[in-house]
């Protein structure tokens, strides 16, 4: 008997091995022909058929780290609007959030209301509005234009994420902390915050890959001065031809910040998108 049971534990456990391999394949694949594509030489990317054996070059990194057509100043100023905009995005949406979901707001349904109709608005359509306003106040193609119409986007989808979170904890924490004579800035400082460090942390992340990834208001708003690697990625795309092992290269250099604050963040990514599953479930 006992043989016979792990039969199907042993072919379920296979079956869903098998089926983890083929997605992560799936999804790893345009990446890894990516980093083919980036080590090739333009010729070798468009021969055909495609070469399997070639001798891998670092040229096209080079070429787009400090050649003509150089993404560098672009990476750093996406790292600048990204970074601006993630740190204050969860300055302002972490005691509106708070709002929401412990006061008693005059307005609370209304003001939900607005910020869940926010995430429905085609952004196609906001471009023309951002671009009238932003040149009348003179803040076109700047940091302080760019970040504002970021923050537009990425404040209101950081509040109603943030909501889920506040609300899974137990008002009697706060009460007990009032019991002890501390204020209701204290008992969100001391109390509040430790709790959702899980959350702030997923918020934080999905704010500066929105922000990071963003291209239509960057190539619409920005201009030569403000210039996004999602923008200047597009130097390698003409019309006489795309240099494509460049710009594969440019768009693995561009993945690089992105994955390296995945790796540091993947604990709290993990814990923050678990821990309403756990005390949802606790409840039943």
């Amino acid at each position: 008997m006992s043989s016979t049971r792990r039969r199907p534990a042993t072919l379920r456990r296979v079956i869903l091995t098998v089926a983890a391999a083929l997605i992560l394949f799936i999804w790893a694949f345009p990446v890894l022909w990516a980093v083919v594509v980036s080590l090739k030489s333009e010729s070798e990317v468009l021969a055909y058929p495609p070469s399997v054996i070639f001798e891998p070059t670092l040229r096209n990194f080079r070429d787009a780290l400090t050649g003509n057509l150089s993404i560098a100043s672009s990476l750093m100023t996406s790292i600048i609007l990204a970074t601006a905009t993630t740190v204050l995005t969860i300055i302002l949406a972490v005691p509106a959030a708070y709002a929401f979901a412990r006061l008693r707001l005059p307005a609370r349904q209304g003001l939900g209301f607005y910020t869940l109709v926010t995430q429905m608005i085609p952004p196609v359509g906001l471009v023309i509005p951002y671009y009238l306003i932003l040149n009348r106040v003179g803040l076109l193609d700047t940091y302080t234009g760019m970040i504002t119409v970021y923050l537009t986007f990425s404040l209101p989808f950081a509040i109603w994420l943030m909501v889920s979170y506040l609300e899974d904890i137990p008002r009697e924490m706060e009460e007990a902390a009032y019991l002890d004579k501390a204020s209701r800035l204290q008992a969100l400082w001391h109390v509040i915050l430790p709790q959702i460090r899980g959350g702030i942390g997923v918020t934080t992340v999905f704010v500066f890959l929105n922000a990071w990834n963003e291209f239509l208001f960057a190539v619409q708003l920005g201009g030569n001065r403000i210039r996004p690697v999602t923008v200047a990625m597009h130097n390698f795309v003409s019309i006489e031809q795309t240099l494509w092992a460049k710009l594969a290269a440019a768009a693995l250099v561009a993945m690089l910040p992105v994955i390296v604050i995945g790796i540091l963040a993947q604990r709290q990514i993990v814990k923050g998108l678990t821990v309403g599953a756990v005390k949802g479930g606790g409840r039943r």
